[in-house]
């Protein structure tokens, strides 16, 4: 099989140089392994022709950015940080809708930010790290996943100005992850947890407002540190609208509630859940219990399905 993921890599470096050309390409890298193995690829076939960059929406996690451009440009892959927080943040602000809070963070991204950016760049060729479970949950109608495009009628060239190209639209996570070590990309990047394109806004249910995102930062922050050793799939923190009753400094208080989630799984088509152990769940309950306003904290124990893997 590893010969196959091998003839995988060239194959998919030899379509890229034919179909660039002397043209100039872009790709937008968010530390996930998916893009991750775009932006190797992309390097890879075709050098300088690919500007690299690092969209900071103000959706991710606490120090994302700065940490995921640094690890590229150690491996000799230069990344470009464009600071876009405004624009995601106040197309976002008043959604509660998941759809209509997806579709807006697409059209942030592809129609204003990147489109700016492509028209700088002069890039002809946008490569993305779309995924066979990307496309599969999206023309179900489970959920529209960010990057897809094409898939749902979308014409990129005709609305975006830029031809869409998706290397990895053949594969699903455990053979992306494969194909991230032969690309020789380091363990920190080859191993990380799947983290969706919505970032922070998919674990937050209801609207998403900068202190909304903080109280999901810092819960992911504690989970992330409390469970990074289990060896899941995938594990988060998530947002919920409801409040409940609680007591804090012998008064009561009137606060946000914090669900974990945890799950075993090869490729997030289907997933079960982790059965962590008490002690842990009980640390965990009192580090995000600390949160400012945060009372509550659950602990998920639904597969897939009947639940997707994210909330939103």
């Amino acid at each position: 099989m590893a010969e196959d993921y091998a003839q995988f890599v060239q194959t998919q470096i030899a379509a890229l140089k034919a179909e660039v050309g002397d043209a100039i390409a872009i790709n937008a890298l968010s530390g996930g392994v998916d893009s991750s193995v775009v932006t190797a690829l992309g390097h890879r076939a075709l050098g300088k022709q690919l500007k690299t960059v690092f969209v900071d929406n103000a959706l991710m996690r606490e120090g994302e950015p700065q940490y995921v451009v640094k690890v590229f440009r150690d491996i000799g892959i230069p990344v470009e940080l464009i600071d876009a927080r405004e624009e995601f943040l106040g197309a976002l602000r008043g959604l509660t809708d998941p759809e209509e809070k997806r579709h807006a963070i697409t059209d942030t991204f592809y129609a204003k930010v990147f489109g700016r950016l492509v028209k700088e760049s002069g890039a002809k060729f946008l490569l993305h790290g779309t995924i066979l479970t990307d496309i599969d949950e999206t023309v179900a109608g489970i959920k529209r996943q960010h990057n897809i495009l094409a898939q749902i009628g979308i014409d990129p060239e005709k609305q975006y100005g830029y031809r869409v190209i998706e290397p990895l639209d053949t594969l699903r996570k455990d053979g992306v992850r494969k194909v991230a070590a032969l690309l020789g990309l380091p363990a920190e990047i080859t191993e990380r947890i799947p983290f969706p394109g919505p970032a922070l806004a998919a674990r937050i249910v209801g609207e998403v407002t900068p202190e909304r995102l903080a109280t999901v930062r810092a819960a992911t922050t504690i989970v992330e540190e409390e469970l990074g050793n289990t060896g899941a799939f995938q594990y988060f923190a998530v947002l919920l609208t409801d409040y409940a009753t609680g007591i804090r400094n012998n008064q009561r208080e009137f606060g946000q509630i914090i669900v974990v989630r945890c799950i075993e799984s090869t490729d997030a088509r289907t997933a079960t859940v982790t059965r962590i152990g008490w002690d842990t769940l009980d640390r965990i309950a009192e580090r995000i219990t600390q949160i400012p306003n945060v009372n509550r904290c659950l602990y998920d124990l639904t597969p897939k399905p009947p639940a997707t893997v994210e909330y939103v």
